[in-house]
């Protein structure tokens, strides 16, 4: 199949690496530019910034020259797909403006995931929600899809699954490690031996966006789960991987065993498909006492192009009718690009790009 042309919009962060990093040889996109900041551009990428998402800089990225992130930049590398690791401030403008010139926009930014009309993807759970991509689309030629935030990734993924036992009441207390923050995000002097119990807008968004993505499609949107989620943050001194302490109470009857079984059980339309980012087990259950670690287990997931997009899942037990368990989301992976990458090859796959 002929490539579909991408570019890839703040490129030199921590995300925007990762996108670099998941483009590489991909079999569905051709990376055709990079764009940062005006510190940035017209700098080679390999020269851009330090390369800190593992392994080394893809050659090819590396020879790119880094553009200046402007509308008139990016329309004229033709892009079918533009995925925007910006920070929201800077994504606020240009994302619409993209859509409008027809461009589908995959964005990591948090400005546009409560527009009516802008899915909030996570592709094994609401794939069905693409349809207001398509609304978009015939409204303005293009369309925005965004991910959700990094921790609401491994929440929503996991509470899909246990949606056939009744899901009443959740509460979730977030383990969330320095790389959500950014590479320059948190003076080393705060965080070093030290826990910090809260991150601005972080619990506002676990709330509001898991019950959006759960949500039933509607001719005006989406109609947010009804179930409460109640979300208490937390930044700790862990590189990579973010854990969360969960706590859910069913409608119905559900032991520790049905939840396991089903958790590892679930597969969603990407898997069906055999998309490229797709994790061939997006959920993987740990029988250790002591596990999920972000050490250990942060890059779950295989083939070798979906590792990081697995969630894994330990410490599963009831006691008097609350369930609890412990998961594991790579936060810049299945958390921000990987998720973007993985919803364009959705995408493609419907005939919605390329």
């Amino acid at each position: 199949m002929k490539k579909i042309m991408v570019v890839v919009m703040g490129g030199t962060g921590l995300v925007g690496q990762q996108f670099v990093r998941l483009l590489d040889g991909h079999p569905y996109f051709e990376l055709a530019a990079i764009t940062a900041s005006g510190r940035s551009a017209g700098r080679s990428y390999g020269q851009a910034m330090p390369w800190a998402v593992g392994g080394d800089i893809p050659e090819r990225a590396a020879r790119l020259e880094v553009l200046d992130t402007s509308l008139e930049t990016v329309m004229s590398r033709a892009p079918d797909i533009v995925f925007s690791a910006l920070p929201a401030a800077a994504a606020e403008g240009i994302e619409p403006a993209l859509r409008e010139r027809g461009v589908r926009v995959f964005s990591n930014a948090g400005c546009r995931r409560q527009d009516a009309d802008v899915p909030v993807l996570i592709p094994e759970i609401n794939p069905g929600h693409l349809e207001l991509a398509r609304r978009q689309q015939a409204r303005y030629g293009g369309f925005i899809v965004t991910n959700s935030n990094c921790s609401t990734s491994g929440l929503a993924l996991v509470l899909k699954p246990l949606e056939k036992f009744g899901l009443r009441e959740v509460t979730v207390t977030t383990f969330q490690s320095i790389s959500g923050a950014g590479r320059r995000g948190l003076a080393s002097f705060d965080i070093a031996g030290n826990v910090i119990p809260w991150i601005k807008n972080e619990e506002e968004k676990m709330e509001r966006e898991s019950r959006k993505i759960l949500g039933e499609l509607t001719a005006d949107g989406i109609r947010p789960a009804s179930f409460p989620v109640s979300a208490t943050c937390c930044r700790v001194p862990v590189r990579e991987g973010h854990l969360m302490s969960v706590s859910v109470r069913f409608a119905n009857g559900a032991g520790a065993a049905d939840v396991a079984e089903a958790l590892a059980a679930f597969r969603g339309v990407p898997q069906g498909l055999g998309l490229p980012t797709a994790p061939e087990q997006p959920i993987i259950v740990r029988p250790e006492e002591d596990r999920p670690q972000p050490a250990l287990d942060a890059w779950a997931g295989r083939p070798e192009r979906a590792r990081g997009m697995a969630v894994s899942v330990g410490r599963i037990r009831e006691k008097d009718g609350v369930l609890s368990l412990i998961l594991l989301v790579h936060n810049t992976v299945r958390g921000a690009a990987g998720a973007c990458v993985l919803g364009a090859e959705l995408a493609a796959a419907e005939k919605l790009a390329g």
